[in-house]
C-alpha cells in the first residue's frame, strides 16, 4: 500500500479536526458539512481504513512514527589526529609547518 507523506497527513488530520469542532449550526451548511466528509473519506483512503476513527487513529500513529524516523542522529564526537587515507597527508604538513616555525 502506497503511504501518504507526513505533510498531507498533518494537514488532513488538521483540517478534519478544524471541520468537526464546528457548531452544529455551522456543520449543517451544506458546504461545510461536504468539506468534513470528503476530508473524512480522503483520510480513510489516506491511511487504508473504513472509518474515520480508525483513520485518525492510523493518521496520529503515522505522524507519530514520521516524528520519530526524522529526528537526526546525534553528531559523532569529532576525533583526534588523523586517520585513514588522508594520515600521511596531514603528518607531512603537520611537519613541514614544524620546520618552517623552526
Amino acid at each position: 500500500m502506497m503511504s501518504a507523506r507526513p505533510a498531507v497527513l498533518r494537514e488532513l488530520l488538521e483540517r478534519y479536526e478544524r471541520l468537526s469542532a464546528q457548531s452544529p449550526e455551522v456543520l449543517a451548511e451544506p458546504r461545510i458539512g461536504d468539506l468534513l466528509r470528503d476530508t473524512a473519506y480522503t483520510l480513510c483512503v489516506t491511511t487504508g481504513t473504513r472509518d474515520i476513527d480508525a483513520a485518525l487513529a492510523a493518521a496520529r500513529a503515522r505522524l507519530a512514527g514520521a516524528a520519530k524516523a526524522t529526528v537526526p542522529a546525534p553528531a559523532p564526537a569529532p576525533e583526534s589526529g588523523a586517520r585513514g587515507a588522508d594520515a600521511p597527508k596531514v603528518a607531512d604538513e603537520a611537519r613541514k609547518t614544524a620546520l618552517e616555525a623552526a
